[in-house]
């Protein structure tokens, strides 16, 4: 018997997204399948204290061993994909194995003069299509309800139709208007025929074909001034967008398609394939593996689709493949796969825009979310953890394993708003109530764009905080909140910068001239996930799939999100502050209000004096004045000089059309919680 709390999922690993979520024995067997609106709240009632689950909820929570799951975009389509997948795993756990019934179908008696459909259970039957199953028998209801409207084909038994032939009336539905009553001759057999094959087309996956056709015939009635007919036909087109959503046909005109997605970082990739066929998702798979190459996101489609259909059945390669990105060898793939299935072209592409690229969006979250749920469990593995603190010792020499790592990174844009974050990670797991911001200090014209500088100043200012508080007496070096010793009183065993031999030297050169020489110190550089040391010409390389890299690569990471969070509050704080700080009476409270008011700088801008004027507290003279010291900062010809846009050197990502002012003159690191 299994612990829950074994697998339970770590705290915001799951996400609040529709879904469907499986459970999974120590055999990898599916034992339970289900839906939620918000996967969340529901996993997360799994785990409660195991009293207060039902007996059954009990015994299959301590007999699986993992939980995993799918997200979707709507509740409707993880429930036409829950019941695909238990029809698939035949899971032991589901109620279907408790009342013993099978699962509903659609059915068209096409055999029949005046086929007529209907819902039901048990063997197929010879001269009945069927489409499904389906959920539950109440949800097809529903939908041929919604469709009967635009198509009225018969849907009474035997006996109703022979009665209502004899008396010459048809029953209700032939008078609202949801059957064509052929039982009184209304419409021919033929006609009645073309009814039931354009019903059953609709339900194989063609819609989007009936829907334009609909469209159509609207607006050429509204052009004709038939207003009834019109609102009738809009009616229509809003039943069959109705039966749509409860059928969840992700593609509308019935394609059979794979669709592959993939996230990535640096040492991991994840993937993740939905088999579509007829419109619906048949199938789902994915995996995780690691990179061990520097290979582009081609090559990595590439190498999935090899894996993919490597060995698979003719029948089982779908005429068309759709991507995020192509192949670099595009032709051989496509020829490939060709040659796999056994006759007809493969297409293989990337969809740009409608339901093809909504599709691929929604499995590239699930694929991300595979990719973080993934790395949340290899960061919680305590064995892995240690692996990876070992690891690092014996690559960088250290006499202990860094039990305490600090990673330090700069963020600015253009020199204006220099920032720098502190991050700590104690054993491999971060602590985000020891991470520190830096704001830090301007020293002429180009000072802030040096990152060299900047994190000298950063490395200084943390280790001289960290000397005065051990150097201070007993009493005022505790935190008195937690009597613990305060927090830049610890010292690391190993600082990270991010960056390459320049940031390496200085961070080295600055614990030199605190006093602290004997902390390790490394780099990590982006480009090749190289690990330097000071004094070294040559880095440390550590294999790709090394526990260690991952860790200070993890490090890194969360150092440079950390900083570029501080550095854009700030930024957009002192937006407006370059263009209006010379404008007499213009303070920090009526500064907010302007933005507030006009949303952003450029709408602010564009605005005359009558506009700024509208906004609480600014007078005819200051809305004046305000408006003639944008439009002179804004203009080339009055003397100042049109800035460049602002690039974050750190990401390349443009921010903002114009640099903020340095920041402020701060001899000491802001101790801000995360």
């Amino acid at each position: 018997m299994a612990d829950p709390a074994t697998y339970r999922p770590a705290p915001g690993a799951i996400p609040s997204a529709p879904g469907v979520y499986r459970f999974r024995d120590d055999q990898r067997r599916v034992i339970y399948v289900g839906k939620a609106k918000s996967l969340r709240p529901r996993l997360s009632s799994y785990f409660q204290d195991l009293t207060a689950l039902h007996p059954r909820t009990q015994t299959m929570v301590t007999t699986a061993s993992s939980v995993e799951w799918t997200v979707v975009q709507t509740e409707v389509e993880a429930l036409q994909l829950e019941y695909s997948w238990i029809k698939e795993f035949d899971p032991r756990f589901n109620v279907k194995y408790r009342d013993d019934k099978s699962y509903p179908w659609l059915a068209v008696t096409l055999g029949e003069e005046f086929p007529r459909v209907t819902v039901g259970r048990g063997p197929k039957r010879k001269g009945v299509r069927y489409f499904g199953p389906y959920s539950h028998a109440w949800a097809i209801r529903e939908t041929v309800d919604l469709l009967l409207r635009v198509f009225p084909m018969r849907s009474c038994s035997a006996g109703v139709f022979k009665r209502s032939e004899q008396i010459g009336r048809p029953c209700l539905l032939g008078y609202i208007g949801k059957c064509a009553a052929p039982c009184v001759g209304r419409v021919s057999a033929a006609e009645h025929r073309q009814i039931v094959d354009d019903f059953c087309s609709f339900l194989a996956g063609q819609t989007a074909t009936y829907v334009r056709r609909l469209e159509a015939q609207m607006r050429v009635a509204a052009a004709e001034m038939e207003y009834e007919k019109a609102a009738r036909l809009r009616d229509d087109i809003g039943a069959l967008n109705r039966a749509l959503e409860k059928n969840a046909v992700v593609l509308g005109d019935g394609t059979d398609a794979d669709v592959l997605a993939l996230a990535e970082d640096p040492l991991e990739v994840a993937v993740q394939i939905f088999s579509v066929r007829g419109g619906r998702i048949r199938g789902q798979r994915g995996w995780v593996a690691d990179k061990v190459d520097d290979a582009g996101t081609g090559e990595l489609v590439e190498q999935a689709l090899l894996k993919l259909y490597d060995g698979e059945a003719a029948e089982a390669i779908p005429r068309e493949v759709l991507v995020p990105v192509l192949p670099s060898d595009v032709a051989v793939v496509a020829a490939w796969l060709t040659q796999r299935r056994g006759g007809g072209a493969v297409d293989l592409r990337v969809p740009q825009r409608g339901d093809k690229r909504s599709l691929l969006e929604t499995l590239e979250r699930n694929a991300s979310q595979a990719l973080a749920t993934h790395k949340t469990k290899r960061a919680s593995d305590l064995t892995t953890r240690s692996r990876a603190l070992e690891e690092i010792q014996l690559a960088l020499d250290l006499d202990d394993a860094p039990l305490r790592i600090e990673c330090f990174d700069v963020s600015h844009l253009q020199g204006s708003e220099v920032v720098a974050s502190m991050v700590v990670f104690e054993d491999g797991l971060p602590k985000k109530s020891e991470y520190r911001r830096f704001i830090v200090r301007a020293r002429g014209k180009n000072a802030g764009a040096d990152d060299v500088a900047s994190m000298h100043e950063t490395i200084v200012r943390r280790f001289r905080r960290m000397q005065e508080e051990q150097q201070a007496d007993a009493a005022s070096a505790l935190d008195p909140g937690t009597g613990r010793p305060k927090r830049f009183a610890y010292a690391p065993g190993l600082v990270v910068v991010d960056g390459g031999p320049p940031q390496v030297a200085a961070a080295q050169q600055a614990m030199i001239e605190v006093g602290v020489p004997d902390i390790a110190v490394c780099g990590l550089a982006k480009r090749l996930e190289e690990v330097w040391v000071p004094g070294e010409q040559d880095p440390v390389i550590l294999p790709r799939t090394s526990e260690g890299l991952y860790l200070l690569q993890r490090v890194r990471d969360e150092a440079h999100r950390f900083a570029v969070r501080h550095h854009r509050g700030r930024r957009s704080k002192s937006m407006l502050a370059s263009g209006l700080d010379d404008v007499p009476g213009l303070g920090e409270v009526r500064r907010t209000a302007l933005l507030k008011h006009f949303g952003s700088l450029k709408k602010l801008k564009a605005a005359g004096v009558e506009q700024i004027q509208k906004v609480p507290g600014i007078g005819a003279a200051t809305a004046a004045a305000i408006e003639q010291a944008l439009r002179t900062a804004s203009d080339p010809g009055t003397g100042s000089t049109a800035a460049a846009p602002a690039v974050n050197t750190a990401t390349g990502e443009i921010l903002h059309d114009s640099p903020s002012p340095p920041g402020r003159d701060l001899t000491r690191p802001r101790e801000e919680p995360a």
